[in-house]
């Protein structure tokens, strides 16, 4: 278990040590590209993944995931030699496709590799705990590469860096490819090839919005995360508050701070009722915060704030992977994925509505709003299993069979393919309409 551990925190940690993160909107500009360009570069990238992200969830649940990891990680890769080597707009674009599907590769793939894994030992209730180390190894690795931008530019300029992140992304493949890659049962007259992915597509996306429980944890795995981009206003937001622009970077790092500090703490949380009232509360820290008047006082509270929510979103992720009994787990985590960008993109319409006449405070209050209501529904819907009722889930809670063991009859031994699984869902709910 613990090597599964470990390369969880490896690969979550890698895909975001990209020193380009920091400067590749700066690298656009001293390209030449108009900001009309920019944007549309933008929108391709947001596009791509939502085209993507459930379709490459349901390929996920077909193909070897430990390989698809690695391919995504690849992809990124060649967009961003493509960034460095050959900078024009249509490099620019073709490198926001490929990270774009990497990214919707990668959503769903990587947490239902490790989740079943982790029942193939026996150890499904660890997830929490492992996946909490990997947002933190993430978070950390995201700020050094920030950092690590700053001497690669000043020692071989934008060369430097894109050959720093393109190393990066191939050592997220070989992390990726050191994953176990246990053997999965398949029923022998199943479907194959295209025929198998429809059926996950169509049994993961039933579960998702067909099962009460799943449903339920699929819309706060969606929420939560498409709530998190507030981050993208907190530097407009620190100037609004009189804070200078060489401080705005350093009053950026406190959120980040929050985020590590709610995400590390979120291994060992059991109530889901600590989890939405932390959830409210950080709803109402932000917004105090952003309409304090105060720099300092104003970033320690959405520090603070922000950190409940990313405390929230390891939680929920967590509880959605011991929902899942069907096959389809990776489709199930990529319908959350694509809810988050669709929150995201809902979440930024809102601000271009109220910036202007609210203010970048005022503005930033109200996105936060809908976080009070997120903490009543965390506390309703959030469940934990009794500490001494076993695991959270698994292959003996109607969970996946991922350990290519015997007993699954009229199955065969296949390296990389799912059992495919298109009839009910069997974790003593049945499928309803109700949308709740």
């Amino acid at each position: 278990m613990r090597g599964i551990g470990l390369r969880f925190a490896a690969f979550s940690a890698l895909d975001d040590l990209v020193p380009l993160y920091g400067l590749y909107a700066v690298l656009f500009a001293d390209t030449g590209l108009s900001d009309a360009q920019i944007a549309s570069l933008f929108a391709i990238w947001s596009l791509t993944s939502v085209a993507l992200e459930v379709p490459s969830g349901a390929l996920a649940d077909v193909v070897s995931r430990r390989r698809l990891l690695a391919v995504a990680s690849l992809l990124r890769g060649v967009g961003f030699a493509l960034w460095t080597f050959a900078p024009s707009y249509p490099a620019f674009a073709a490198g926001f496709v490929l990270w774009g599907a990497g990214g919707a590769l990668t959503s769903g793939t990587l947490q239902a590799l490790v989740h079943d894994e982790l029942v193939a030992i026996d150890a499904d209730g660890e997830y929490q705990r492992l996946s909490a180390g990997a947002e933190t190894a993430r978070l950390v690795a995201a700020a050094l590469g920030t950092l690590a931008a700053v001497p690669l530019h000043a020692a071989g300029g934008y060369l430097a860096v894109g050959v720093a992140s393109v190393a990066t992304c191939v050592g997220g493949a070989v992390v990726a490819l050191s994953f176990p890659m246990r053997p999965r049962l398949v029923p022998v007259d199943g479907p194959t090839g295209v025929r198998a992915w429809l059926t996950m597509l169509r049994s993961g996306v039933r579960e998702a919005a067909g099962v009460r429980a799943v449903r339920r944890l699929v819309l706060l795995a969606a929420l939560l995360p498409g709530m998190a981009a507030l981050d993208e206003f907190f530097p407009l937001v620190a100037l609004d508050l009189g804070a200078a622009v060489t401080v705005v970077p350093v009053l950026v790092v406190l959120p980040m701070l929050g985020q590590l500090v709610g995400g590390a703490t979120a291994a060992w949380q059991r109530s889901g009722v600590l989890v939405g009232i932390a959830v409210g509360a950080g709803g109402a820290l932000i917004a105090g915060g952003a309409l304090s008047g105060s720099v300092w006082w104003g970033f320690a509270a959405i520090a603070v704030g922000y950190g409940a929510v990313q405390h929230a979103i390891v939680v929920a992720d967590a509880r959605l992977q011991a929902s899942v009994r069907g096959q389809a787990r990776a489709t199930v985590t990529s319908v959350a994925g694509l809810g988050a960008e669709l929150a995201a993109l809902l979440l930024y319409a809102a601000w271009g509505i109220t910036a202007a006449p609210l203010g970048q405070g005022g503005a930033l209050a109200a996105a936060a709003a809908p976080l009070l209501g997120l903490g009543v529904l965390l506390a309703l819907w959030l469940r934990f299993p009794r500490r001494d009722s076993g695991a959270d889930g698994g292959a003996a809670d109607g969970g996946p069979i991922a350990n290519g063991g015997p007993g699954a009859g009229g199955g065969a031994i296949a390296n990389g393919g799912p059992i495919v699984d298109s009839g009910p869902i069997a974790n003593g709910e049945d499928v309803t309409s109700s949308p709740f």
